[in-house]
């Protein structure tokens, strides 16, 4: 695979040439060799720890850990369907058994002509409009059987998706209420020119004064992180834009990266300017692939206008550009560490803290991780000065919060309001239909129940990254609690115990329960379950788990009584069954070789 001398360059050569054969880019190394075969082969992971001069390990470490590499054949079209939550209120699973019919192919196999692979995937960001799927890394939404069919016809004529109805790909922002970012002008450059006219240190203690806390969830106020990279030792400094948008029900920054590219990009150059750092890093997630180019080619035209670059804006020395590195479908890149350690290539897990990453982070060098909508909040204080800003929301939870809206609402979308707005205010302008229960800030978020829904969305009340999805009054709230148990058990880094062993039993005990095996013993054990988990976990992951079961189990509770066995305890093995092929081997059918009747 690699070059040998006097011999022409493969495909492989020319993808590690392009990452100047950097060890800490293998990730998106890895990316780019899958699309040359379809998979990564061995003698392909061989190639490329020699070219990195690293061990196979290391290069098998990288490739286990996410979904999106393949070590084995996939179909020349793949084709995975998001299983979140809302996708399965719009009838997900029925379109993907109406294909997997139409092809003839199971879940996770590939056609025997090799033409198609179908299976799920964990949400696509794209709640608002689901069902949605991938093909090929491109984002499809609306899903109905009929759009099913023509897939499956143009897939069986070998159609280029390049060639496909370009209506299949449109992604509307569908955004329903807009406030103080999303229904502002913004003319590109002027929040630098702000900045540059009050100078770094100025414009810092703007930030500062606005009290801006991190719209990723977990609400860290900028100023200070930004304050503290610019202190930090060292001449080296990065801003991290995460864009690993993957906790479930949200979607707001996918609508930003797409329609308010400037804002998220002049944010991370404001960040630079205040701190000295020179380069960004869009840390992008592998289900927004199809936001790469347009965003790659907004940073040229940003470069053309002297917005990117060295010396932006004429300014000498204020040098900072910004390049886009790719993930590969891991939930647990969202948390920060975990995205620095799948910039640097490596699997993404957390790292132990201290130290932080303002001190010790990507390549070991200060580095600030911002969330896309706090970066888009930058901008705003720029032009209005921290003062102003501070004058919205609450005093602990200035500005607005953009909330993606999910759910049995008619009106399904992007809502920004204030923060400190009331949960039924948000139901009401959504026209949520006869809500039962709200899923606030994603699958590790908290359950409302119709009691709650006068609670205020803030850090001191309702904390949220944004999701907002909502559940009418015949949506069976064990079942949504469920599809949130296999999600964690499915994302699970797997370093730490508890979290790698307790979401495995948290999903195995909520299958028992619904296959109607489970009882008051299952119950306490799912709440003792969460309880280890949350005291002994590693990150967040573990952490919050097992959240939406408690919260469920404490509001909804008849919604498990109601599949609960009448026994203190029932095994969901059933070792009678499991012996009917050794009674059948020995022709032996007689009650002691029967173990209830036996017994």
């Amino acid at each position: 695979m690699t070059k040998a001398a006097g011999h022409h360059p493969t495909e492989l050569d020319v993808v590690l040439a392009r990452h100047g054969r950097d060890r800490l880019r293998l990730v998106q190394i890895l990316r780019e060799a899958q699309e040359i075969e379809g998979w990564i082969p061995p003698e392909t992971v061989a190639a490329i720890a020699r070219a990195l001069d690293i061990g196979v390990g290391e290069v098998e470490s990288t490739l286990e850990f996410y979904s999106f590499f393949y070590r084995r054949p996939r179909g020349a079209y793949v084709v995975l369907f998001s299983d979140n939550i809302t996708d399965r209120m719009l009838g997900n699973r029925s379109i993907f058994d109406h294909l997997a019919r139409r092809f003839g192919v199971r879940r996770g196999e590939v056609s025997s002509d090799g033409l198609v692979s179908l299976d799920y995937c964990s949400c696509t960001g794209l709640c608002d409009q689901g069902p949605a799927i991938l093909v090929n890394g491109v984002a499809i939404p609306k899903m109905t059987l009929a759009r099913a069919d023509q897939i499956h016809d143009l897939i069986r004529s070998k159609v280029p998706i390049t060639a496909w109805p370009k209506e299949f790909f449109q992604i509307d922002h569908n955004i329903r209420r807009a406030d103080m970012l999303l229904g502002s002008p913004f003319v590109p450059g002027s929040a630098l020119k702000a900045a540059i006219a009050m100078g770094p240190e100025a414009f810092l203690v703007e930030v500062k004064r606005s009290n801006l806390r991190g719209r990723g969830g977990a609400g860290f106020t900028t100023g200070v992180k930004w304050e503290a990279a610019k202190k930090a030792q060292g001449d080296e400094r990065f801003i991290v834009c995460n864009a690993d948008e993957g906790e479930p029900g949200t979607f707001k920054d996918r609508v930003l990266m797409q329609y308010y590219p400037e804002r998220v990009i002049e944010g991370m150059a404001l960040a630079g300017f205040v701190t000295g750092a020179r380069s960004g890093l869009i840390y992008l997630r592998g289900e927004y692939l199809y936001l790469k180019t347009p965003l790659e080619e907004k940073f040229a035209e940003l470069r053309a206008g002297r917005l990117l670059g060295r010396n932006i804006l004429g300014v000498e020395g204020f040098d900072f550009d910004v390049e886009i590195h790719m993930g590969a479908g891991a939930y647990i890149c969202g948390e920060e560490t975990a995205l620095i350690e799948s910039l640097e290539g490596k699997a993404g897990r957390p790292r132990i803290r201290p130290p932080f990453p303002v001190v010790c982070g990507y390549k070991n060098k200060p580095t600030v991780v911002n969330n896309v909508e706090t970066l888009c909040k930058v901008t705003e204080i720029a032009l209005q000065g921290g003062a102003t800003y501070e004058g919205y929301g609450t005093k602990q939870s200035t500005g607005t919060k953009i909330l993606s809206v999910s759910g049995d609402v008619e009106r399904p979308g992007i809502y920004e309001f204030p923060f400190g707005v009331r949960v039924n205010q948000v139901l009401d302008e959504a026209g949520a239909r006869n809500p039962k229960a709200v899923q606030i800030s994603g699958a590790s978020g908290a359950c409302l129940g119709i009691r709650e829904f006068g609670r205020r969305v803030a850090f001191e009340d309702v904390p949220t990254a944004g999701a907002f999805m909502v559940f009418g009054e015949d949506r069976d709230m064990f079942e949504v609690a469920r599809n949130f148990a296999h999600f964690f058990a499915h994302e699970s880094c797997g370093f730490c115990t508890p979290c790698r062993v307790g979401t495995a039993i948290q999903a195995k005990l909520m299958d028992k329960i619904a296959n109607g095996h489970g009882t008051q013993y299952e119950m306490a054990e799912l709440t003792h379950l969460r309880e280890v988990m949350r005291a002994g976990s590693h990150c967040g992951l573990g952490q919050t788990a097992g959240a939406a079961i408690a919260d469920t189990i404490g509001k909804f509770r008849e919604d498990y009584e109601k599949r609960l066995a009448h026994k203190d305890f029932e095994p969901a093995f059933d070792l009678d069954a499991a012996l009917a092929r050794a009674r059948s081997v020995s022709g032996r059918d007689d009650a002691a070789s029967h173990i209830l009747d036996h017994a």
